[in-house]
């Protein structure tokens, strides 16, 4: 039994030396320069902090208005006899839309012109008779009555005559509605009328509708906070716009041009409102757009804004020095596309780490790559 016992130690004993020996053969193999995994440096890509120009920017939701929009409605009590647009075409200001039944009215303008007619020659003939008892009455050769008559004859017929007139005036004027031309340049709806409907001026629908194309409105809401800013940037006529509709390639530039009187005090947001020149008709009215307001330019730090991390105790980035990580504490400001604008925490020029940081820590040694830098 003591045999054995001393048997399986010395088994024992030679394997743990040869396991020894082994490490210390695979040691000096390796060599000094051998590390383990955590010492090895890590490769990141970098850029370096810049400190440049930024356009001061607030994002917000907007829609798009005309500035004219008119309804086209009847006049007149009639039936129409021709439509003379496309619907949904451009028009442009004093182009023939509609054209109403206008009979009726041609009518009576005939028959007043004859009542003015008739009135005109009942004047001169009582023109004519005055000048006549006169001289009559002159001479003591009829009573004065008569005298008196005629005149009374004279205003008589010069009141008919000209109420007839007053009348025609109306009548031509009347006539004048039943052709209706474009108030506006722009673009119209479709037609809600075609031609052999009767349209009557107390009908609520309009017949079609036209909406100025260009320039038009961009209205969107912005919080309080901001206004300052806002009513700064547009004394100084620096505040410009740059409106996106959903699936559109390029941005439509525009002024800020207007801030509402006063503040909404549920939502604590003020409206503005951007005039867009709109020559290519990009914008079109009813649309939600993506409005970029952009206040001024000022000199800032910045980073990609993938070099930013946040911990529990704050932002930070990771600043490379003699190849080594350092965790340095930042203030972001804003943001606006890909870039972060670092209010505190680099004065620029600092080496900063945009990828690899999952394997970072402090004081880890790296391996830079070059990226793409901020803003570009």
């Amino acid at each position: 039994m003591t045999k054995r016992k001393w048997l399986f130690g010395a088994a024992l004993f030679a394997l743990i030396a040869a396991v020894v020996l082994g490490r210390d053969v695979f040691s000096r193999a390796e060599g000094p320069s051998a590390r383990g995994p955590a010492d090895r440096p890590v490769p990141v890509e970098v850029v370096k902090a810049e400190r440049k120009n930024v356009p001061v920017q607030l994002d917000a939701l907007g829609t798009v208005t005309p500035i004219a929009s008119v309804a086209i409605k009847p006049r007149l009590d009639t039936t129409i006899t021709a439509v003379h647009f496309a619907d949904g075409a451009r028009v442009n200001q004093g182009d023939l839309l509609f054209t109403l039944d206008c009979r009726q009215i041609e009518a009576d303008i005939k028959r007043t012109q004859a009542v003015i007619d008739g009135a005109q020659a009942a004047l001169e003939q009582a023109q004519r008779d005055v000048e006549r008892y006169t001289d009559l009455a002159a001479r003591n050769a009829t009573p004065i009555v008569t005298l008196n008559n005629a005149q009374t004859a004279v205003y008589v017929s010069r009141a008919t005559a000209d109420s007839n007139r007053a009348q025609l005036e109306n009548l031509k004027v009347q006539l004048g509605f039943c052709s209706i031309h474009a108030p506006i340049s722009g673009r119209i709806s479709m037609a809600s009328v075609k031609v052999g409907n009767f349209v009557r001026q107390a009908d609520a629908p309009a017949m079609a509708t036209i909406n100025q194309m260009a320039p038009v409105y961009v209205t969107f809401t912005v919080p309080q906070k901001n206004l300052p800013d806002i009513r700064k940037a547009l004394s100084a006529e620096t505040a410009t716009v740059d409106a996106r509709i959903p699936g559109g390639l390029e941005p439509a530039p525009g002024q800020v041009t207007m801030i509402d009187n006063t503040v909404d005090a549920t939502t604590g947001m003020v409206a503005i409102r951007a005039t867009m020149p709109n020559d290519n008709e990009a914008l079109w009215p009813g649309t939600l757009v993506s409005a970029q307001v952009t206040l001024r330019n000022e000199e800032a730090v910045i980073v990609p804004a993938n070099a930013v991390q946040v911990s529990q105790t704050g932002s930070f980035v990771f600043v490379i020095e003699n190849e080594t990580a350092k965790v340095q504490p930042v203030n972001v400001e804003r943001t606006f596309g890909t870039t972060a604008v670092i209010a505190s925490g680099l004065k620029g020029g600092e080496t900063v780490v945009t990828e690899g940081q999952l394997l970072l820590s402090n004081g880890r040694r790296v391996n830079m790559r070059g990226g793409k830098a901020a803003g570009s």
